[in-house]
């Protein structure tokens, strides 16, 4: 059981790093524009030598927004609960810190996923009509790590739930 939750802890720290990460840097996407590479990201976007904050609120960044935030805020109580469910902490005895560790993992793999689908959506549709050259960077690849990161928490979490809950028996001979 524990060391599901410490497989479930450090999936989780390393994830919500990478959330925190790829929502405040600025390499979502990288683009050529009048022989000039370009970047952005979901607060900012660049030009050679000089950052400019996006000033139109425009729906998908917005959205995209919304969901890193909440699924960083998602996480970030994950883990705490998930910290006490690990030493035993008996605040609140009567909900299992375990289980609620797991679904606060899951519902941030959720939004996480629904950050990262909304604007690979957005952006394939209009870029990919529009531009010829550019491609995702590096701040968006760890958005989708974290999804898996934040996922097998959730699943390691769940995984000490059920052996807490249900210890095997020894077979009577």
């Amino acid at each position: 059981m524990y060391s599901f939750m410490g497989g479930g802890l450090f999936c989780a720290g390393v994830g919500n790093i990478l959330l925190i990460v790829s929502t405040a840097t600025d390499y979502w996407m990288q683009y050529r524009h009048s022989n000039n590479f370009m970047h952005q990201g979901l607060w900012r976007y660049c030009t050679p030598g000089k950052c400019f904050t996006h000033t139109d609120s425009i729906a998908y960044w917005d959205a995209t927004r919304a969901f890193m935030i909440l699924s960083l805020l998602a996480c970030f109580f994950g883990i705490i609960i998930g910290i006490m469910a690990f030493i035993h902490y008996s605040t609140f005895e009567r909900f299992d810190k375990t289980f609620a560790a797991g679904t606060l993992f899951f519902i941030s793999c959720f939004f996480v996923f629904l950050a990262m689908a909304v604007y690979t959506g957005v952006t394939m549709n209009y870029y990919g009509k529009r531009y010829g050259s550019w491609r995702f960077s590096w701040s968006y690849i760890i958005g989708w790590v974290a999804v898996v990161l934040t996922f097998f928490s959730g699943i390691f979490y769940m995984c000490a739930y059920r052996m807490h809950e249900c210890p095997r028996n020894p077979a009577p001979h």
